[in-house]
């Protein structure tokens, strides 16, 4: 028999992607839903919040919206990405495929989808809305939570015997658990921080360059990306230490920002008419993990997305985390019969692994991406796994576990040191470029296998 003290009503604290995606699942279930967000409403005022980044939503993200029934609505606005574009210093291409042929990551846009999703949770009847709505305070003892109008100043007090925080890597909610006894926290700034830049449609309406790639100028210990936009334009994110001899410390003026981008990104320059401009308007930010645990408290608050596991977005998953985090609670909805007191405990302890694993998955793919993807051995490394995975369909590359499958981050970083190790030896073959798909490179695979 279900917890009785689980009544169909809901807060959910946070309107961006998951917050706004887990009130669709809520509201599916027939929960009367309040979703409060301190920023106003974005359906009004345009898209005005945190990250702009682009987005690239796998097969965890489309699980999610098609268990939340809105994949028609949100495949509109999604640009297939089969491959990475690598532009070289000099301007040569190079392309490099994620997966197999049919495989492909979907580029979208942070501030459109999170419309979308707004205005799909808006559609439900038993979903209210509340704007400009601050999370001034958690009572840990009562299922109550106190909101601050930020147009009036006034507080409003609400039941809240099921609080959900989606609230983001500075989550109020997470800092109300962090007051509570054996609450454990850690928050690290990167090195790096990022600007967004535009590459604009041409002037009828097109790209510029491919728009079914992700592209990367990757220089070392920084890179520019740029993602496709529905729009014809790109958007572009250069990231970049703060401080040191390639860093933002140093790009105060246009004179600097055009030598360096003439130096480093030259193939890109003409097509960002706004390069200037954009660098100087638009802010530098800092690029933020957190870990914490438990992400729950009495059975009753839970933390989700980024207020739970916020990542670097160096392996596209931060939303599609998020995103699973929905998945995996729905299906625990129907697995306990909508008891949350067996739901949110049992969800904080299996899923932890799993953020701890993608966020250092994504740290380590920050590295593949500014310093590894135009390195010979490393492309031959893709080569080879490529033609293991066409030969032996049980062994899945990492970056296609997490991109491309459902199987749990843990796993996949697991799988990741194992495959490091395997192509260590693999590597150090003589000759391997002139035989890699020969019978040596099979025969260290297989003795590999043996090890599982």
């Amino acid at each position: 028999m279900p917890n009785q003290t689980n009544s169909k009503q809901a807060v959910v604290v946070g309107a961006g992607l998951v917050g706004a995606l887990w009130t669709v699942f809520l509201a599916r279930r027939g929960y009367k839903v309040d979703l409060y967000e301190r920023r106003p409403d974005m359906r009004a005022a345009g898209y005005s919040g945190g990250r702009s980044i682009n987005l690239a939503m796998s097969v965890r993200g489309w699980a999610a919206i098609d268990k939340a029934g809105i994949r028609e609505k949100i495949e509109k606005v999604a640009i297939p990405m089969p491959g990475r574009m690598m532009h070289s210093e000099t301007g040569e291409l190079s392309y490099q495929p994620y997966g197999k042929a049919d495989e492909a990551i979907y580029s979208v846009s942070r501030g459109g989808l999170n419309l979308e999703l707004l205005n799909i949770a808006a559609s439900f009847p038993n979903v209210s809305m509340h704007f400009e709505h601050r999370c001034a305070d958690l009572d840990l003892d009562q299922p109550r939570i106190t909101f601050e109008n930020l147009q009036t100043g006034k507080e409003v007090t609400v039941d809240a015997p099921l609080i959900f925080g989606a609230d983001g890597a500075f989550s109020a909610v997470r800092f109300a658990l962090q007051r509570t006894d054996r609450f454990n926290y850690t928050q690290k700034y990167i090195e790096h921080g990022y600007k967004e830049l535009l590459i604009p449609p041409t002037a009828d309406g097109k790209h510029r360059i491919e728009p079914r790639a992700l592209h990367i100028w990757p220089r070392g210990n920084f890179m520019l990306i740029a993602l496709p936009n529905a729009d014809g334009s790109f958007t572009c994110t250069l990231f970049l230490p703060f401080e040191g001899e390639n860093s933002f410390q140093h790009l105060t003026n246009d004179d600097a920002v055009r030598a360096f981008f003439q130096r480093y990104f030259a193939d890109a320059v003409p097509l960002m008419p706004t390069l200037q401009e954009d660098f100087r308007d638009n802010p530098t930010s800092s690029l933020v993990t957190t870990r914490c645990y438990p992400w729950q408290w009495q059975n009753r608050i839970l933390l989700i997305g980024d207020a739970a596991h916020a990542i670097v977005p160096f392996y596209g998953q931060g939303m599609n985390a998020g995103f699973e985090d929905c998945t995996i609670l729905d299906t625990m909805y129907e697995e306990y019969q909508g008891d949350w007191s067996q739901i949110i405990p049992d969800f904080s302890r299996q899923r932890k692994p799993d953020g701890d694993a993608i966020l250092e998955l994504a740290l380590r793919n920050f590295i593949e991406m500014r310093d590894l993807v135009g390195d010979p051995k490393f492309l031959l490394r893709k080569k080879i796994a490529a033609y293991l995975h066409e030969k032996y369909p049980d062994f899945i590359p990492v970056y296609s576990m997490v991109s491309f499958s459902n199987i749990p981050y843990s796993v996949a970083l697991h799988e990741h040191d194992r495959q490091n190790a395997l192509f260590d030896q693999i590597l150090a073959i003589p000759d391997v470029e002139q035989k890699w798909n020969g019978a040596e490179v099979e025969q260290v695979f297989l003795d590999w296998k043996k090890q599982a």
